[in-house]
């Protein structure tokens, strides 16, 4: 506390300023995950005589409030709505909720707005008469949700999101889903929507940054950092019953034991809703010439990766090439793949770029319990590179020894 504020020689320091705000924003727009594209349905250009209904209670929500440790009193925060009709200044913009959650407390559900049915009913018809619908929906902060204290209860959409969704498409098939949310959740909608945006909780500039992505102004290079399931159960801790998750009460065993995330869903084979990795671009990237500098390697060794990364596109983009490697025949219980390097790579279009990623081959070892200590193991392995851990486009066998 000294060496910040309490030193009486020390300047105060500033807040919100303009490069922090700027700060704020690229940080929101890297985040965002393109999910589905479905005939180049993002991004939306600005144009006249176009009607774009946003729907949905998300779209107004402040998302810093609420969540028990995760609250924060921000100067402001910037909507998704805010942020869509200060970008869109030809096309018309408008809005109703669809749902209502109420305030989000800590520790307890409010009951259920009352006013749900005239919500549906209105968001029926606004969509009837657009030409674009742009469903913004989730999760929030509520007791429940994506709150601290208590876990959520159902894998699905609250408040009838679902419902109004199917009804929404029962009238208007061009349907986007901005989906704000700090986790996954159930998709059975997927093939309702034309296009989605996994956008999280952006923060105070969360509706400029996402206007950015929705208009094109700025081309999506976000990529999943945990699988979405497309069940509960295909979770490692629900698949074991209730001493896994959520445990007895006083007891909780962790069975999936080092098969945690996207290492479950890859070592198990169970595909899941969209995988670690994952995200698309308005660009297109095409990885080739992937090559490791031997063929075997000392345990003091780097292994050093190198690849070429083309943008096929017509716009510049960003690809985030990924490395992975598992151990053949291993003595010990292991994931097939685990990631050990990774490499974001910005290309203007037509432009190609060759990469390389180096790996320490200590990074391989495995926690020796006969030891106490980290043991690499000699042998066989295999290197995969790729933009997903279920889109790998090269698999490369090397030795250690």
């Amino acid at each position: 506390m000294y060496r910040t504020n309490l030193n009486p020689n020390r300047t105060l320091g500033k807040l919100n300023t303009d490069e922090h705000l700027k700060v704020a924003r690229k940080v929101a727009i890297e985040g965002i995950v393109l999910l589905k594209n479905e005939d180049n349905f993002f991004p939306i250009q600005d144009k006249k005589g176009v009607t774009i209904a946003v729907i949905g209670e998300n779209a107004t929500r402040d998302m810093t409030q609420g969540g028990g440790s995760s609250q924060l009193k921000p100067l402001f925060e910037i909507s998704p709505l805010q942020g869509i009709k200060e970008r869109y200044k030809n096309a018309t913009i408008v809005h109703t909720m669809g749902y209502e959650s109420g305030a989000s407390v800590y520790d307890e559900i409010l009951p259920a707005s009352l006013n749900q049915d005239s919500l549906y009913v209105k968001a029926i018809e606004v969509a009837k008469k657009a030409d674009i619908v742009l469903f913004v929906g989730g999760l929030n902060k509520s007791h429940h949700q994506d709150s601290e204290g208590d876990d959520r209860q159902v894998y699905g959409l609250p408040y009838g999101q679902e419902k109004l969704i199917n009804g929404i498409y029962e009238v208007n098939k061009n349907i986007g889903f901005l989906l704000v949310t700090g986790n996954a959740v159930k998709m059975p909608w997927v093939s309702k929507t034309k296009g989605i945006l996994q956008t999280w909780y952006l923060g105070s500039m969360a509706g400029h940054a996402i206007a950015d992505i929705v208009s094109g102004d700025v081309n999506p290079s976000g990529k999943l950092p945990f699988s979405f399931p497309k069940e509960l159960n295909d979770n490692a801790a629900h698949t074991f019953g209730r001493i896994s998750y959520p445990g007895d009460g006083v007891n909780q065993e962790y069975i999936e034991d080092i098969l945690v995330g996207y290492r479950w869903f890859d070592t198990r084979k169970i595909k899941p809703q969209y995988a670690f990795g994952y995200g698309l671009s308005y660009a297109d990237f095409k990885i080739s010439d992937v090559k490791i500098d031997q063929e075997k390697y000392a345990k003091k060794n780097q292994i050093k990766v190198t690849f070429k990364v083309a943008n096929t596109g017509d716009r510049e983009g960003a690809e985030v090439v990924q490395v992975y490697v598992g151990k053949h025949k291993s003595k010990v219980k292991r994931a097939l793949k685990e990631l050990k390097g990774f490499a974001k790579v910005n290309l203007e279009k037509g432009a190609e770029k060759t990469v390389t990623i180096s790996i320490d081959a200590t990074s391989l070892a495995y926690y020796n319990t006969e030891i106490s200590d980290w043991s690499v193991e000699d042998g066989t392995y295999y290197l995969y590179v790729g933009n997903a851990s279920n889109n790998i486009v090269k698999k490369i066998k090397f030795n250690l020894f």
